[in-house]
């Protein structure tokens, strides 16, 4: 079974997903001492099958796979639709936006059949808790569970629930906020004011995740209690990473653009750097994630394609001007040095 004390740097490297988690990026973490993850949210059960084997093919180290949990939802009448669409023609009046029909998300259980057969270290989950026969497998499998909590009732939920480690996410933290259910209040916590409660409340391992990007960030949480940190910020620039040259030049900018909260690309509340799609959604209407992100889906995939960084989910968080654009092993070498310096 997978054990932090294995890591010889107690650094995940965050599940991004959207082809920024290469198998090159997570393996080469891997390879480093770290655990490196896939962002498998969207993902068919072929590209997952195809990336963990070529990642394990490069590593001998632990390998962690991310899954989302998808809400049941259903499609709104037609007005809403309309009046969802058009801001979005609005940005890109040549693109048709096709009114997303089911299913707006793969399948869970067809997802983790590969799984089941190549035996990651870690099996992570974001947006609440997998279901009892999934826990059940994977413990039968020698499989570690690790799922998001950005509060402590959240965190003591999952605690209960046979996970072996929580991923507690700060407000700092890029990407989509890992809260249960989309509607509720969120407490809005920074990392090391959650991990505090955490570790105060719970017993199983807290994973600090937000804001860490270099050794002195790690050197705090370690020092607090955590068992490890999650970066996904401070990698994004690495060659390894998938993230295209146009969102890498923003992140790296002299005069970085700030990073913000929007809910226009998939429904659910998400920090990324600020552009003109961003500014054009501000109380827009959306409809419900994940359908919002099948809507949103050709206007990105058009924005990657002309290399338009204004119409693309740049997801980082609040420190990302800090990343280096270091190979990963470089960047893990600097990690440690500072972490123990």
């Amino acid at each position: 079974m997978f054990s932090f004390a294995n890591l010889s740097i107690p650094v995940i490297q965050a599940p991004m997903a959207g082809g920024i988690t290469t198998p090159a990026l997570v393996s080469e973490v891997s390879n480093t001492g770290g655990l490196g993850s896939f962002g498998f949210a969207y993902s068919s059960p072929e590209t997952i099958d195809h990336d963990l084997k070529l990642a394990q093919s490069l590593t001998q180290g632990p390998i962690n796979a991310n899954f989302f949990l998808f809400p049941k939802v259903e499609l709104p009448d037609s007005k809403t639709i309309e009046r969802a669409i058009e801001p979005l023609h609005e940005l890109a009046s040549d693109i048709d936006f096709i009114v997303p029909k089911p299913p707006f998300y793969p399948d869970l259980e067809m997802q983790l059949e590969p799984i089941w057969q190549l035996r990651p270290a870690v099996l992570s989950f974001h947006f609440g808790i997998p279901p009892e026969w999934v826990v059940q497998r994977a413990r039968a499998l020698n499989i570690a569970i690790g799922i998001t909590a950005t509060s402590l009732e959240e965190a003591q939920k999952i605690a209960q629930s046979g996970a072996n480690f929580i991923v507690a996410q700060g407000i700092e933290a890029g990407g989509h906020r890992g809260i249960f259910e989309s509607d509720a209040v969120d407490e809005m916590l920074s990392t090391f004011d959650l991990l505090h409660q955490l570790l105060r409340h719970c017993t199983i391992p807290a994973v600090a995740a937000g804001g860490i990007m270099d050794g002195r960030d790690i050197r705090k949480a370690m020092d607090l209690g955590a068992s490890a940190v999650q970066m996904g910020s401070a990698f994004l620039c690495c060659p390894e990473s998938g993230a295209s040259s146009e969102y890498k030049a923003l992140l790296l900018a002299e005069n970085p653009r700030p990073s913000i909260f929007t809910k226009g690309f998939s429904g659910r509340w998400a920090r990324g750097v600020e552009n003109t799609f961003t500014r054009h959604m501000e109380g827009k209407l959306t409809l419900a994630f994940p359908i919002q992100n099948t809507l949103t889906g050709t206007l990105r995939q058009a924005a990657a394609r002309s290399h338009n960084a204004e119409h693309q989910s740049l997801w980082a968080g609040a420190a990302f001007h800090k990343a280096r654009t270091l190979k990963v092993c470089e960047l893990m070498k600097a990690l440690q040095i500072e972490l123990e310096s």
